[in-house]
This record gives C-alpha cells, structure tokens and sequence, in this order.
C-alpha cells in the first residue's frame, strides 16, 4: 500500500487527519492524466466531442444486433478506438465516428451536415467508407463489389478508417459465431456464402492495399471464420 486511511489514534488533530488524507489521494492521482510530453501525441479536443454527440443523436435508437443487442454506438467507439490505437488523428477518429451516419441515417444530406461542421476531410472519409447513400439501398452484391472497385483507388486516410470498421465488424462475427453458429447468417442480406466471399476479398485488398498490423489482423479473423464454418 501507498498509506492508510485507518482510523487515528485519539488526540490526533483534524489538521494532520485531513493533509495526510490529501496526501495519500495526491499519491493515488493517475499518472495518465499528466499533459503529454511527446509532440506527435493526437489530442482530442472539442471536434471529437461534438462528433462524439452527433454520433449518439443519428444512432441513439439502433442497435447493433447479435446474441445480444448492443448500442449502435458501441461499434462506432470501437472502429474509432482502433483508429487511434493504429496511429490515426483527429479527423480520422472523427470520421470513424460518423462513417455509418449518411449510410444509415439520412443519406447526403447527414453527409453535408458533416461537411459544414466538421470540414471536407472528415466528409471525404465519411463518403468514401460507405457502399452507398441510395434509399431502398441497391442489391447488396452489386454494392460490395462496387464498393470493392471504390477501395482500389481510395486515399489512404479512407483506406485506414475502412480497414478499422472491417477489423471490428470481423471481431464480432468470429465471437458471435462462435457463441450462435450458423444462426449467426441470418442477421445479414448477404447469404453465409457472400458474406464469407466479401470478407475474403476484404482480407486481400487490405492486404496489398494497406500492408500492416490492421490488416494482418483481419486476414487471421478472416482465416479463423473460414475454419470454423463448415463448407
């Protein structure tokens, strides 16, 4: 232990009771909440948070479905927490935020209230992770493979949040094959054997596309749901 809260023996004075309580809180202060000393450290200042709001207002009542239904928001803090732990900035994590929002939630006028609020940057992430912003939404085989053609040529910053929504979206497929089996399948549009098919060329593209940590993860998640699912 760092000190002791126990009781004081009789006549101690309050004085001396209360500055070794302050000392012994000083000493348990977490040494994370220091002011970063590295200059390339990203900060997340008041355009994350309001990010951060907008993603809760377009999403607040979806849910994200599986065993159990989970808040929508989780998966978009998670595509963003895979952001930043791969290096991301802010505009990065902002866009990993939002990059269901148009999609989902409004179409392209949610992606020109991103455009105004949080710039061209964010928006071009934005648009350039969704398949599309058509309501009723296309066929879904002809989305993915257009949007498989669109990742060929996408800039790199697109190609980081992209690979983090795949990362996270493979995750929770293997853990919830895993818990379901072949229930799982019939949460999607895409059949057990399209949706097996997309992840791959995912898997590839990212591979040759964006070459690194990220993307050797998805190939080995994408491996292991391979393995599990019987042909």
């Amino acid at each position: 232990m760092v000190g002791s809260l126990r009781d004081p023996a009789p006549g101690q004075s309050l004085h001396r009771r209360t500055a070794r309580a302050a000392c012994f809180m000083h000493r348990l202060r977490p040494t994370a909440m220091a002011a970063p000393s590295d200059e390339n450290t990203i900060l997340l200042g008041e355009r994350f948070q309001r990010a951060l709001e907008l993603a809760l207002e377009l999403h607040r009542d979806q849910v994200r479905k599986g065993p159990k239904p989970i808040p929508y928001i989780a998966h978009l803090l998670g595509v963003a927490s895979i952001v930043l732990e791969d290096g991301g900035d802010e505009d990065e994590a902002i866009a990993a935020l939002l990059h269901d929002g148009p999609e989902d939630r409004g179409g392209r006028a949610t992606l020109e209230r991103i455009r105004a609020e949080f710039g061209e940057r964010v928006a071009a992430i934005v648009e350039g992770c969704s398949d599309t912003l058509e309501q009723p939404k296309p066929p879904w085989r002809a989305r993915k493979e257009r949007y498989l053609a669109h990742l060929e040529e996408a800039s790199p910053d697109v190609l980081h949040v992209s690979l983090a929504d795949k990362v996270h979206n493979a995750r929770a497929i293997l853990g919830d094959y895993r818990e379901v089996r072949e229930e799982l399948w019939s949460r999607f549009r895409g059949t057990r054997e399209e949706s097996l098919w997309y992840y791959r060329a995912l898997a590839e593209l990212f591979s040759r596309r964006r070459p690194g940590r990220l993307a050797e993860e998805l190939e080995r998640t994408v491996e292991e749901i391979e393995e599990l699912v019987p042909a």
